[in-house]
């Protein structure tokens, strides 16, 4: 009874796996299909190139705010105690 249950749970993941990579199939067919060929999924046209940008963006610089603050010490404790 117990092979039979685990049979059954068994099978009932293969199906939900399969139904897993069929839908994935069905959305990214292109881009998946393409991957497996080695075409990879952008043409090389648009695919990003190595080098220098042609735009710099910098970025804006923390504001720092110098807040004197009371430090309160503690006498610290020997190890001992």
């Amino acid at each position: 009874m117990v092979q039979v249950a685990a049979a059954l749970l068994f099978a009932l993941a293969a199906g939900l796996g399969l139904m897993v990579i069929l839908a994935m199939l069905k959305t990214n067919a292109d881009a998946i299909l393409s991957a497996l060929v080695g075409e990879g999924a952008f043409p090389v046209e648009a695919a990003p190139h190595p080098g220098p940008a042609a735009t710099v963006i910098t970025l804006r610089h923390a504001v720092r705010r110098d807040v004197a603050r009371s430090v309160t010490t503690r006498p610290q404790l020997s190890r001992a105690a």
